[in-house]
């Protein structure tokens, strides 16, 4: 079982850093590369760029929360409730993410 999750190639577990904008103002994110590629498709299938969904969560949870602990972490639970949501099976998007050419793990249709 453990097989799939230990066999992920080494460069989707390395940590990435990324300047970004937030709100105009330039910072530094670092985040492991799955979790820039989920929200590479995140912002694809919102129809929007990275930094205005940085910058509209950010905002949204300060409204929401009046302070945010750490942001980092908001983005990988962001991702995983992205991957939860999306309208095809966790199975799917596993093998997907190994390489299976049979596998698409971009939905076509959202869950509503």
């Amino acid at each position: 079982m453990c097989r799939i999750y230990s066999s992920t190639p080494p460069e989707e577990y390395a940590s990435r850093t990324k300047s970004v904008r937030l709100n105009g103002a330039v910072t530094s994110i670092r985040l492991e590369q799955r979790f820039w590629s989920i929200l590479e498709q995140l912002v694809q299938d919102e129809g929007t760029t990275l930094g205005k969904f940085l910058s509209s969560l950010y905002d949204e949870a300060m409204n929401a929360q009046g302070h945010i602990d750490n942001f980092t972490s908001l983005l990988r639970v962001a991702c995983t409730t992205y991957l939860v949501n999306r309208p095809v099976p966790a199975g799917a998007i596993v093998r997907a993410a190994h390489g299976d050419p049979a596998m698409d793990a971009s939905p076509q249709t959202k869950r509503h």
